[in-house]
């Protein structure tokens, strides 16, 4: 089977070829490959990491984010050939680079109608209209190629909202409030150009689709011969009009509100009390009897996005897989998301590509480097991806890594990922000097920001949990590949911004990365000498460096949660924990050999296939946690342990959720027999797991 369709379209001409024959061509090894390391050369990671230069990564950047490019712009097309180029370089490129093209349904708004959200009068005298782009502060927002702010997949319509509240939800409005992300600064001379703070026009574009991939062929890849929904039948769109605003126009509508006044936790800063309506005030800005007029001219469209695949064959194995990516689409100019990363993924690979051109080096297993189209929309490219090669990937991806957002400020690395990452994380992180932190390394740092107390290991780093707000998504939750997500980022205890101020504004620009978030790009580097780093440990370690007992460590913790607050009211039903607490003893005990063998194994490392067959137990473990029938209702979720839990309880979410909902119901027997089942799915899950770990004739 092709590894990689790839379609290049070049005025005149339609060339078809397979990046899937480039890899089968490379999956063989070849004689002449005399460099391939037979463990991780230490030296050689050293020189890799100080070659890494943060005046090259700040040009790329400059250049990434010049223009606006969001999904199948022609600047996004532009970024297609200036990453092709780059990896088809003759000194510094990759073995083979090419592009994946998708058909996919996307939703943009209507450059000759644009959104407007207007306050007006009974006799039809328009009061107030909302702004329908943000202040050229900078000369970047006056582009003609900013798209107007807007909810991708909102559909289009005309609701009457406020006095029509009576009659149900007719339309949303959606802001964000200075409180959230600015610390409470909310005048031009506290916000941006002047501070990293999101000026009062600033508007947060989104994508409002519930699920992730291209909404007609959920499972499919949206090739040309892939079945696809009707619109009307496709799951996961708005309701209703929605349509985001700014700070600006939310503080006219909000502050001109009467009613009862709304909770604590719903005030925010816009200098008044937030009421809950209906209707405006006596002494406001607008008659009691005005409407709010919400127009949405949203549509949606086919379109042809694309991927840019990137490989360095293995020279020992290379039919193992690590695989590192970011998207390179954005809302507007996205230096920080997507382009920040996307910086440091240009820097990486044109460093190892040098090093490969000039036959220095080669990787033991084969790296894919990965710019993925339409994240923005809904992780599309690399859900695509994902569904295209979802057997080959299962059999021979080894790890993902994603930088998305590289650096969201400059205060400390933050990392997330499964449990088998941590261990690779930490030892990179160790070896990677502190940006502006006189003799601490990147792992010291982040100690002293984030840090947990472990029963293992004492007191470590906290290294987050993966949910779905990046590429990573499909990787952990529908292939079940060992992933992390890896970026800097603020320090929490000086302010209380839920993300970096600009997000999917027309603010996110150079300007503002070179100004606010890291001057002189030391940050920037930091994290491309902690990725090149975890990169090289997994393509090139003999042993691959992923520790399977920091799962036995959450597994643990898991079943801990569940027994402490769910197990009294489950054995008032009836229901047994037993199973469950039999499953993590299994695990923990076939880890702990594992491990055993792993150090038996170090000390005689002759026989190729022992080395294989303990990596390939590495590999699959994140596998095994798979159930494609554990969460029938949510699309691409399947690994029993990180799926959504909407439960506050930290165990395993499918059994949190059932459990919360039955207590909803306490009476029913079938909200009991729902905790029952997803009881048995974390248990078999769980033994699944340890049966993977255990020596493989063992039966």
């Amino acid at each position: 089977m092709p590894w990689w369709k790839v379609i290049l379209w070049l005025v005149g001409l339609a060339a078809l070829f397979s990046l899937g024959i480039i890899v089968g061509h490379f999956a063989v090894p070849k004689e002449a490959d005399q460099l391939a390391p037979q463990d991780l050369d230490q030296e050689l990671l050293e020189a890799v990491m100080g070659q890494l230069d943060a005046s090259r990564i700040q040009e790329n950047l400059r250049e990434l984010s010049l223009k606006p490019h969001m999904a199948t712009t022609l600047r996004d097309e532009n970024l297609v050939q200036l990453l092709l180029q780059r990896w088809q370089n003759p000194e510094s490129g990759l073995d083979a680079a090419g592009e994946g093209v998708y058909e996919v349904l996307l939703s943009f708004p209507s450059r000759e109608q644009p959104n407007t959200v207007r306050v007006v009068s009974s006799n039809g005298t328009t009061l107030f209209t909302s702004q329908h782009s943000e202040t050229n502060l900078t000369g970047e927002q006056g582009d003609p190629e900013v798209v107007q702010p807007y909810a991708a997949y909102a559909p289009a319509g005309t609701p009457q909202a406020v006095n029509g509240a009576k009659h149900g939800v007719a339309g949303l409005l959606v802001y964000t409030d200075p409180g959230d992300i600015n610390d409470n600064l909310r005048f031009p001379n506290e916000t941006f150009p002047h501070s990293w703070a999101l000026p009062p026009s600033g508007v947060e574009r989104g994508s409002y689709y519930e699920h992730f991939g291209d909404p007609k062929t959920p499972y499919f890849p949206a090739t040309p011969s892939a079945f696809r929904l009707e619109n009307a039948d496709i799951q996961g769109f708005p309701p209703i009009p929605t349509q985001p605003i700014s700070f600006e126009d939310a503080q006219k509508l909000l502050c001109n509100l009467k009613g009862s006044v709304a909770p604590d936790s719903w005030q925010g800063a816009l200098g008044c009390d937030y009421r809950l309506g209906p209707g405006f005030l006596d002494n406001g800005h607008f008659s009691q009897d005005s409407e709010v007029n919400v127009t949405v001219h949203n549509r949606l469209e086919l379109r042809n996005s694309s991927n840019v695949l990137g490989i360095i064959r293995g020279a020992v194995e290379p039919d193992r897989y690590v695989l590192y990516g970011n998207h390179r689409d954005s809302w507007v100019h996205g230096a920080v998301d997507p382009s920040s990363g996307t910086a440091v993924l240009l820097e990486i690979s044109r460093v190892l590509g040098t090093l490969v051109k000039a036959g220095k080096w080669r990787p033991r297993r084969s790296i894919v480097f990965a710019s993925w189209g339409a994240e923005e929309f809904g992780l599309i490219g690399s859900t695509e991806f994902t569904e295209e090669f979802f057997s080959k990937l299962q059999e021979r991806g080894v790890a993902y890594i994603n930088v998305d957002i590289a650096v969201f400020a400059n205060a400390t690395l933050r990392a997330q990922g499964t449990p088998p990452a941590q261990s690779v994380i930490f030892t990179a992180a160790k070896q990677v000097p502190a940006p502006g932190k006189s003799g601490l390394t990147v792992y010291d740092n982040w100690l002293q920001y984030y840090n947990r107390s472990s029963p293992a290991h004492g007191v470590i780093p906290s290294l987050g949990t993966l949910g779905s707000g990046s590429d990573y998504a499909a990787f952990v939750h529908f292939l079940g590949i060992t992933s992390m997500d890896i970026a800097y980022t603020y320090d929490r205890s000086k302010t209380s911004a839920r993300i970096y101020p600009t997000y999917h504004t027309a603010f996110d620009t150079f300007q503002y990365v070179e100004s606010f978030l890291d001057p002189g790009f030391t940050s920037h580097r930091a994290v491309a000498q902690t990725v090149v780093n975890v990169l090289l440990r997994l393509s090139d370690s003999l042993l691959l460096p992923l520790n399977i007992g920091d799962y036995s460590e959450t597994l643990r913790s898991f079943l801990q949660a569940a027994q402490d607050k769910l197990g009294p009211l489950l054995g008032q039903q009836s229901i047994d924990l037993g199973p469950l607490v039999s499953a993590v003893e299994r695990f923990e005990r076939a880890a702990a050999a594992l491990d055993q063998r792993i150090e038996t194994l170090r000390k005689n490392l002759s026989d190729p296939l022992k080395v294989r067959m303990v990596n390939d137990q590495l590999m699959l473990l994140e596998r095994a946690f798979l159930n494609t029938r554990a969460f029938p209702e949510k699309y691409y979720y399947s690994h029993v342990l990180w799926a959504p839990r909407t439960s506050n309880v930290v165990t395993f979410p499918g059994l949190a959720n059932a459990y919360d909902e039955a207590v909803k119901t306490p009476n029913d027997p079938s909200a009991w027999a729902k905790v029952k089942k997803q009881l048995s799915i974390a248990a078999m899950a769980v033994e699944g797991a340890a049966a993977t770990l255990e020596p493989v004739d063992d039966l």
